[in-house]
């Protein structure tokens, strides 16, 4: 036990064993962290286990790390060192996220090492790459049903490929993401396979009933995520001959975490991956991980123990890795996932989430032309942790379920259930004047709810645009997607789905691949289009447009110390409700004031507003070139355009004005 001096000192002088081979100031390190750890993660396992076995829990997790420590390459250890002293690297306002599918941009892992130039001809120093965890064969909801979570997909390459790719995109500044599915495996994965075989331990791994009573009152209250193509929560397995927990579908087999050894194992994935260089851990449906009777089994207090557990112990063994939550939930429980933070006292979790809330709102300004509902759902999240970051996106590779909040719609006078109904129709392509190319997917008949499917550039209208040749659509559209692109630059570290670089339009092709044609989500995942980045090149082209706007939009954010993350962040009131107007403060770095026009038209705000942010001096404009111009009374905005001041002043204080601070 840790409870009394005697046992701690033991288990340090056990600990440490396996840390002989390093250097002494590397095992004094090791012991600090340890020693948090302790304390950080202690409650959390009681929480989760139990104080009769919390201690032997927690030895065991500490154990892996130490092991870890021990195995871990002399390169990553060095970035560990640095990044220790520097935990908030990844805050810079030049950091800027890829993501691509590893088949559809290389093919091969070997392919894509070939591509790192590329990616860093986009400034690109966080890079996604999707599917390249060993899965069963499609059917796999994209990748998403691990069978092994230390290998490869065989297709993809081998353990040194992804070894040799995390190398080369190190060398380069790069650093590599890839997903962690935390809530399930696969049927096919051996623990599941040991189950079916008879192995009790590993049937411990899974939520399995011998009938439907215990089901069936779960059902009660559980949601369908995919009702169109994965109904019900609940599969029975022939060869087990038992009901087994499938959230997601029927291949997919929910763990356990009520068990320590499931834990236990995920740590030990994570671990694995960042010695094979892996530098940042996309937490796959970290919201899904803890079941409770009664609820929807989403966002329980204990999935966040389990993803700060994760991150203590990821920490003591590799203070360079970075966890990212993905968590697609409301707005209100969004902050969690970035850690407890405030009167109860700190606890860190993820370093990153993913801000599903701006996107939505992104899209609903596009369409509605209106800021109203972007600005009050901005302005209702909490403060964000001053430790974390978010990673910003105007598009990925999952649908957009429209997570518009009733009572954020309320305040703009606007229904949510109507509204979210409009946005469905909207980039559908059904509603009147609509400029969007898009398709449902997984519509629950029940609720009414419906998500939707498409590229970036279809969804603003480029599809539409380039079909019916009308040069001034195709500006518009054009337009749209650095806006969109614009307002997440303006509120994290923003990430670049495939393609969208170049203005890639919805991939039909995926009608023809039985595997593929029931899932309208592989309309947005097309192949890299590798003739389009060489036409990006010659200027005139839509390519080269989107590119160059793109990539100056992002160099202006990267040489602007204001945008770091970590600062306040404040949303303004007194503007026109087709502009939406922000403000950023960073106590080093300065301030900034953001003024979106979401609208088609010209628009007019009074530079008092920017008075009143702090600006006592005429600020300095940093991004908006035409289609913005300032005078002494008015600063004119084109439309769907964007504009950002700065001063870089870091002895300022945020202003108190009629604002939202969050």
């Amino acid at each position: 036990m840790f409870s009394t001096a005697a046992a701690t000192n033991d288990t340090e002088a056990t600990l440490l064993e396996h840390l002989s081979a390093l250097a002494p100031t590397v095992r004094a390190r090791f012991l600090t962290r340890y020693r948090r750890c302790v304390v950080d993660s202690r409650p959390s396992l009681v929480a989760l286990y139990g104080e009769h076995r919390a201690d032997t829990v927690l030895f065991d997790l500490a154990s892996s790390a130490a092991r870890t420590l021990a195995d871990r390459p002399s390169d990553l250890a060095i970035l560990d060192a640095s990044r220790e002293v520097e935990s908030n690297w990844f805050q810079a306002p030049d950091r800027l996220g890829y993501v691509a599918y590893c088949q559809r941009f290389g093919p091969t892992i070997a392919d894509v090492e070939r591509r790192v130039p590329y990616l860093q001809s986009l400034g690109v120093t966080y890079f996604h790459l999707m599917q390249v965890i060993a899965a069963r064969p499609e059917p796999n909801d994209g990748g998403f049903a691990v069978v092994d979570y230390r290998d490869v997909e065989p297709t993809l390459g081998t353990l040194d490929d992804l070894a040799s790719l995390t190398a080369a995109l190190r060398a380069a500044g790069i650093s590599l993401c890839v997903d962690v599915v935390m809530n399930h495996t696969a049927r096919e994965h051996a623990w599941a396979e040991a189950a079916r075989s008879g192995d009790t331990d590993k049937l411990g791994y899974y939520l399995t009933y011998p009938d439907r009573t215990e089901p069936d009152q779960w059902e009660v209250t559980l949601p369908e995520v995919f009702p169109e193509i994965a109904p019900g929560n609940f599969t029975w397995d022939d060869d087990l001959k038992r009901w087994v927990w499938t959230t997601f579908n029927t291949f997919q087999w929910d763990l356990d975490y009520s068990n320590p050894a499931v834990l236990g194992e995920m740590l030990d994935v994570v671990l694995f991956l960042a010695n094979t260089g892996v530098e940042v851990m996309r937490l796959d449906a970290v919201a899904f991980t803890w079941k409770r009777r009664g609820t929807n089994c989403q966002n329980q207090p204990e999935a966040h123990l389990i993803a700060q557990i994760l991150r203590q112990f990821t920490n003591l063994a590799a203070p360079g890795v970075l966890l990212k939550a993905e968590a697609i939930v409301a707005p209100a429980d969004l902050l969690g996932y970035l850690g407890q933070h405030g009167a109860q006292g700190e606890r860190a979790e993820c370093h990153l989430a993913y801000h599903n809330q701006l996107m939505v709102m992104i899209w609903s300004a596009l369409a509605s032309r209106d800021a109203r509902l972007l600005a009050a759902s901005m302005a209702a999240l909490p403060a964000t942790p001053g430790t974390s970051g978010w990673a910003t996106y105007v598009r990925c590779h999952d649908d957009i379920g429209w997570a518009v909040d009733d009572t954020n719609a309320a305040k703009t006078g606007v229904s949510g259930s109507t509204h979210r109904a409009f946005l469905a129709e909207f980039y559908r392509g059904d509603f009147p004047g609509s400029f969007a190319e898009g398709t449902s997917f997984s519509v629950n008949e029940g609720t009414g709810d419906e998500r939707t499917c498409g590229s970036t550039a279809s969804l603003a209208g480029l599809e539409r645009a380039l079909a019916s040749g009308d040069v001034a659509a195709v500006d518009a559209a054009i337009e749209r997607i650095v806006l969109a692109y614009g307002l997440a630059a303006s509120f994290g570290m923003p990430l670049l789905y495939m393609g969208d670089e170049l203005g890639t339009l919805n991939d039909h092709s995926y009608l023809g691949d039985p595997d593929l044609a029931d899932d309208s989500r592989w309309m947005q995942r097309p192949f890299m289009d590798w003739e389009a980045v060489e036409r990006a090149s010659q200027p005139g082209t839509v390519a080269h447009r989107i590119r160059s706007e793109l990539l100056q939009l992002l160099a202006v954010k990267a040489s602007t110390p204001a945008m770091a993350q970590g600062g306040a962040t404040w949303i303004i009131d007194g503007v026109d409700q087709r502009v939406f107007g922000f403000g950023h403060y960073h106590p080093r770095n300065g301030r900034l004031v953001g003024l979106a026009n979401v609208s088609d038209d010209w628009m007019s705000v009074e530079r008092s507003v920017l008075v009143a942010a702090g600006f006592t001096e005429r600020p300095r404009e940093i991004l908006g070139q035409s289609k913005v111009s300032i005078t002494n009374d008015v600063v004119r905005l084109g439309p769907r355009s964007l504009a950002w001041f700065t001063d870089d002043l870091a002895d300022r204080v945020v202003p108190s004005v009629a604002s939202h601070p969050w």
